[in-house]
């Protein structure tokens, strides 16, 4: 008999392509874990100050920063930056040198390197006046879904003294990322390591961040209402000094206004906002903020004026 029900044959049925999965993104860096969260909470304001920047060419700028406060010293600061040719992404360009240095002779630097397509340098140093303070050496090699990051700090051969911290990420999946931080110790008399466990899981509108470890444990939600609000939430608890903080912040634009306002709630009594307020077509940015603990009755705001 023929094949009466109309039906084709095995080898004539049409055949599914494989699914290809796509590949999995890199984790990016340890330190950029709470990013997200953190950028929503206003940074702290105090007294009056004059930032004016410059841009000299494609590859260098600088800026001129004058500060006036009634708890300490009027203050100047030079910053100067220079970026390479090699751009890897809108944030990244190598080499990199940053140095920033105040009215008394301090320095703070900071260079950045692309050694490979993968590998990654940074070298950073902090000197008070004529003394060292910091110097620290950093090497980062991001594969295609994890990075492997090693830092040295203060590291003295005499002194038989070094702090070293290694951390790692990978990506589990598009969502989930999991990872760890070892820092070790040694000096004379002295030596110790602490270990901290780390994962993050992003979806569509919203980033959960945790870091557990035998020091404490750092919790962060991030929540992106929409183009013009976001929302922050922070826990932080320290064993050591036992000591437990909670944080809310939220991060409202306007941009028919041309303003931004960011502003903070913690468990320490303490209330803080900033409100942002660029002047096109003019460079000119205004920022003013307000900071108040009630817990130990203090309050400080500020004001600064940003050019360029």
């Amino acid at each position: 008999m023929g094949n009466t029900l109309g039906l084709a044959p095995m080898g004539a049925l049409p055949r599914r392509s494989p699914r290809r999965e796509e590949p999995l993104p890199n984790p990016g860096s340890f330190d950029e874990l709470h990013r997200l969260c953190k950028d929503v909470f206003p940074a702290q304001m105090e007294g009056v100050k004059l930032v004016v920047n410059k841009v000299l060419s494609s590859h260098f700028q600088v800026a001129h920063t004058v500060h006036m406060s009634a708890l300490g010293l009027p203050g100047y600061h030079l910053h100067a930056a220079y970026a390479g040719d090699w751009q890897l992404s809108p944030t990244e360009v190598f080499p990199t040198v940053v140095g920033d240095m105040d009215s008394s002779g301090s320095l703070n630097a900071q260079v950045l390197l692309l050694l490979a397509e993968r590998l990654r340098a940074k070298a950073v140093f902090q000197t008070q006046q004529a003394k060292f303070l910091t110097w620290q050496f950093d090497g980062e090699y991001r594969g295609d879904d994890y990075t492997a990051t090693l830092t040295l700090g203060n590291p003295d051969l005499i002194g038989e003294s070094v702090i070293m911290v290694a951390h790692f990420l990978q990506s589990l999946t598009h969502r989930l990322v999991l990872g760890g931080e070892l820092v070790y110790h040694r000096r004379p008399g002295e030596e110790g390591a602490i270990l901290t466990l780390a994962g993050k899981y992003s979806a569509g509108h919203w980033v959960a961040t945790l870091n557990v470890g035998s020091g404490g444990a750092h919790a962060s939600y991030y929540h992106r209402a929409n183009e013009q609000v976001q929302v922050g939430v922070e826990f932080e608890a320290n064993t050591r000094l036992q000591d437990t903080t909670f944080s809310f912040g939220y991060h409202l634009t306007l941009p028919q206004a041309n303003m931004v306002f960011r502003g903070l709630v913690d468990s320490n009594w303490c209330v803080g906002a900033v409100l942002e307020k660029k002047m096109p077509p003019l460079p000119v940015t205004l920022a003013l903020g307000a900071f108040l603990n009630h817990w130990r009755n203090r309050f400080h705001c500020g004001f600064s004026i940003t050019v360029g």
